[in-house]
């Protein structure tokens, strides 16, 4: 990589992760105020793998999230106004008020939901890929999820298909270490999650969750190689998420001091490491990120919730 494309993607990350961040630590006093309704699962912490990650993929591709999704729709390009409307319960946000946090949806980004239950994005992802293979486009999707998600049945079940009939799809798996309470350590034998790949007969890596050109570079040759029709792989990204498991779980079944050592190598720092930038570009992209997220928490806030009649409206059941 050249010096000169080197920098510009260092200021596409870093404007990408501390857009992230800000907006997360902005959703954590709304829920401090008693503002939100429901819990934030905050992305602090994990900013280079949504960053990294979507950056790896065109406007065209699809992406599937989690309940942890914020991250992922920032990274996307998704309106931070209609976000954080969404996460308040208002009538401007992207599903009306109705989906909340966890159920952010943004068809305009190819986001195809933030999904409340532990491993239900990864059906709907596989669906997403299988229909891109039966309409011959060159789209490929992107399917974020959790290691806990990674020992669900629809987890084993879609890669599965995916292999078989060589779904345009990447599987990236955010190893945070916890599934609410439970250390994916306890839970399974073999700790590099990706390792399954194998029984699949397709690739699977891990990398290092916190590097984010170590993420854009793993996940582009993923994704060029599903657009080429190869087949799915999965990367496991080790990384670490500052907070609980919510913003109301104050995370005593973990060590307070493995959360310091992760702090100490987090992914905006280490990027600042790399001194791609100078001190003004950063103060640049931070004074420019402050205010555009200020700008969104206000219009939040002022926003209307909506009127009582739309209640049924985009709704849907089989």
């Amino acid at each position: 990589m050249k010096a000169e494309e080197k920098k510009q993607l260092a200021k596409e990350f870093y404007t990408s992760m501390y857009r992230i961040r800000r907006f997360e630590e902005e959703v954590f006093e709304f829920y401090k105020r008693g503002l939100m309704p429901g819990l934030a699962h905050l992305y602090l912490g994990e900013e280079a793998i949504a960053a990294g990650a979507c950056r790896a993929v065109g406007p065209k591709d699809y992406i599937g999230s989690t309940h942890r999704g914020h991250g992922h729709l920032v990274a996307r390009g998704a309106d931070t106004k209609r976000m954080m409307a969404e996460i308040l319960g208002k009538g401007t946000g992207y599903s009306k008020g109705k989906g909340g946090s966890m159920h952010i949806i943004a068809m305009d980004k190819g986001i195809l939901g933030a999904n409340g239950i532990v491993g239900g994005e990864i059906p709907i992802a596989t669906g997403a890929a299988y229909a891109v293979k039966y309409r011959q486009t060159d789209q490929v999707v992107l399917c974020f999820l959790g290691d806990s998600a990674s020992n669900q049945g629809s987890f084993h079940e879609s890669v599965n298909m995916a292999a078989a009939w060589d779904l345009p799809i990447v599987y990236i798996i955010e190893n945070n270490s916890f599934g609410i309470s439970v250390d994916i350590h306890r839970v399974t034998k073999e700790h590099d999650l990706a390792k399954r790949a194998v029984g699949y007969g397709i690739p699977g890596v891990t990398i290092d969750g916190n590097d984010v050109f170590l993420v854009y570079e793993t996940v582009k040759k993923a994704v060029e190689r599903a657009r080429k029709g190869e087949g799915p792989s999965i990367v496991e990204c080790k990384t670490w998420r500052w907070q609980g498991h919510h913003v109301g779980d104050p995370a005593t079944y973990r060590s307070a001091e493995k959360t310091e050592e992760w702090k100490a190598k987090e992914p905006i720092g280490n990027l600042e490491a790399l001194n791609l930038l100078k001190e003004e570009e950063i103060k640049e992209i931070r004074d420019a990120i402050d205010a555009e997220i200020a700008e969104a928490c206000k219009f939040a806030e002022d926003s209307p919730y909506a009127d009582a009649s739309e209640a049924y409206t985009d709704v849907f059941s089989e």
